[in-house]
């Protein structure tokens, strides 16, 4: 195996897995038809998958609708399900929910919608209409659910025309109707809820536990402390999409489970206590890969990492709170930061970089990044001062091949492919004028705002989940304090870190919900930059949660919410739209996700690789439920 990191580090990490000073090993595996799962099930029919957003810190409320609440502990994945889903392999969306995708007028502004027919709740109450027609009315008349005001913005009702048809309506044109109602990355907001549960409830307050699902999979038990949760294969199965578009799922059971650091959660696969890993660094990769010769990544080599996911990692601002509204502020704090060092500090230089409000997937490279790669070479800030760098890529893979990595091309192009175009000047200098232009002043190596307090920064940042852009908020820190701005990292849990940044309650952030998209079009979130979106500091937001106002760039989105995804224009609007947040700068964008999220070939097989690519590695998405029906048992 090549290796990538120093031998000081994997030693430190091969300590960390140590048990009583003796390394684990997993060549042998007890009667298959013998061993439990610490919960009561058996290991052989359980696939085990790691929560995303680490241990729950209120596993009883799975009301979706209400700030704070996390569903991603396997409602999400596995026993929920949207009116559109997507195929990312194919890169198109599919019916779920929906019989067929939406047929529209000619204005797109009314639509008929097919539901699938032979759907029951796990309860055994079939699914209709009623419910889709439900929770409209229900979104529609709960102000106090975050999505109630966005929503409403877009759906101006919806119209029972029989128990499986709906009629929607939309305030303007919407020639993306799927997109609205289902998901394209991650999932969707619209969250159709069994109408005979929930009329009963204040959906405001309803705390949704146990929940009633609709997919494949119900719910079973879980750990009070928040740490795990039990899914159930139902009985009924044939009575759900996933029973009717790809078949019986072969897991029993899945059970969703938190082992907390990093360290614990690579010792809990290596003794093969975990099937899935959402998340984790290329240091823990290398040790796990030699612990368990079962383990396997997206690719059996370099990069190992999939470079594809449709989010990518910078840091956000709250661009409503002084001093982060003056894009010189902004601009500045990206020119303070050496981006080599941070990649290397972040996950050893195993990541693409992006300037643009996109990832660097191979798709959106191709598309956007390349092709404006000359523009970038020429934008220019409001003082005439030029601040990309196109050779970015070309110095970090030299020193890549001086550590010894092996497989780094030596062509500039071919180096500028895997590890980006470029990204922007490491310029002190320049960030110091940009300050001192802004009002900022410096007494003897103390910053001050132009208010005349001293300049900190606190940086929110996942504790325990989502690693990259937990390590990259303190390698981010780490460069702004060596400039001389004191800074601090902030971990937070999944819920107080998502609700601080809905209700505006933080000045930066390591977030990437804004910066995602998938394929040319980049309507999905590009979208929410939208001004309309804004709202005050304290009042959650279901996009924008920058606050961000460019009154051009919500003109340019006004204009690609009205063409549709495969008009010739949406490329050349994705470009100015870029454009224009690279001008403004909301957010220091500055690599692709990198995600090693191995798989344990123990007891299941068939997973999705580079070699088996029928679904990306996206273990965290809707779409995760067609994923796991196709999984099959080892046998022995």
């Amino acid at each position: 195996m090549t290796r990538l990191f120093p031998r000081r580090t994997l030693m430190a990490l091969g300590t960390a897995m140590a048990l009583g000073g003796t390394m684990l090993t997993s060549t042998a595996v007890p009667a298959w038809a013998q061993q439990m799962t610490d919960v009561g099930t058996p290991r052989a029919e359980t696939l085990i998958v790691d929560m995303l957003n680490a241990r729950v810190g209120n596993p009883t409320n799975m009301n979706m609708y209400q700030q704070g609440v996390t569903i991603n502990h396997g409602y999400h994945q596995m026993a929920g399900a949207l009116l559109y889903d997507i195929d990312t392999a194919k890169g198109v969306q599919i019916p779920d929910l929906a019989a067929e995708m939406p047929v529209a007028n000619e204005d797109f502004t009314v639509f008929q919608v097919a539901l699938r027919e032979g759907l029951t709740w796990s309860d055994g109450e079939p699914f209709t209409a009623d419910d889709v027609i439900f929770t409209d009315n229900m979104i529609r008349d709960t102000p106090a659910l975050g999505y109630s005001a966005a929503y409403a913005a877009q759906i101006a009702s919806m119209t029972k025309i029989d128990d499986h048809t709906v009629e929607v309506t939309t305030t303007k044109p919407t020639p993306r109707l799927a997109i609205v109602l289902g998901s394209v990355i991650y999932g969707n907001p619209f969250h159709v809820v069994p109408k005979h549960v929930w009329e009963k409830e204040d959906p405001a307050t309803f705390s949704n536990f146990p929940p009633v699902s609709i997919s494949a999979y119900k719910f079973k038990d879980y750990d009070p402390n928040g740490t795990w949760f039990l899914w159930e294969k139902r009985e009924d199965w044939q009575n759900t999409d996933v029973g009717q578009m790809i078949g019986e799922p072969k897991p029993q059971y899945v059970l969703f489970r938190s082992y907390g650091t990093e360290e614990r959660r690579v010792l809990a696969m290596a003794a093969n206590d975990m099937d899935i890993l959402t998340d984790i660094s290329p240091e823990s990769l290398d040790i796990l890969r030699g612990q368990n010769p079962n383990v396997r990544a997206w690719f059996s080599g370099f990069p190992y990492a999939n470079l594809d996911d449709p989010c990518e990692r910078g840091i956000h601002f709250n661009t409503s709170k002084a001093p982060y509204d003056d894009a010189r502020t902004r601009w500045a704090l990206a020119l303070a930061i050496n981006a080599e060092r941070a990649s290397i500090a972040t996950f050893s230089g195993m990541m693409r970089a992006s300037p643009l409000g996109i990832p660097p997937t191979t798709v959106l490279m191709d598309t956007y990044h390349q092709p404006m790669a000359e523009w970038l070479g020429e934008f220019a800030l409001e003082d005439g001062y030029k601040p990309f760098d196109p050779d970015y890529a070309v110095r970090l893979g030299e020193r890549l091949r001086s550590e010894g990595v092996t497989d780094i091309p030596e062509d500039p192009e071919a180096l500028r492919e895997l590890l980006g175009v470029g990204w922007w000047k490491h310029d002190p200098d320049q960030a110091t004028k940009l300050l001192l232009d802004a009002g900022f002043t410096n007494d003897g190596g103390e910053w001050k705002k132009p208010d005349g307090t001293p300049f900190t920064i606190n940086i929110l940042a996942p504790a325990d989940f989502e690693v990259q852009s937990q390590r990259l908020a303190f390698a981010v820190a780490n460069e702004w304090n060596e400039f001389g701005i004191p800074t601090q990292v902030q971990q937070m849990q999944a819920g107080a870190f998502f609700t601080a940044e809905n209700t505006g309650d933080y000045e930066t952030g390591s977030y990437w919900g804004s910066s995602c998209a998938i394929t040319p079009d980049l309507f999905v979130r590009m979208e929410g930059w939208h001004k309309d979106y804004v709202r005050e500091n304290g009042v959650p937001a279901s996009s924008n949660q920058g606050r961000y106002v460019d009154d051009e760039l919500s003109a340019l989105i006004d204009t690609l919410r009205a063409v549709p995804a495969d008009d010739p224009q949406i490329v050349s609007l994705g470009t100015d739209i870029l454009k224009e947040l690279v001008e403004g700068l909301p957010v220091i964008e500055m690599f692709g996700t990198s995600k090693f999220v191995p798989v344990n070939e123990t007891y299941w097989t068939n997973y999705p690789s580079a070699d088996n690519y029928y679904e990306g590695p996206w273990w965290w998405w809707t779409n995760f439920k067609f994923i796991a029906a196709q999984l099959e048992p080892v046998q022995q």
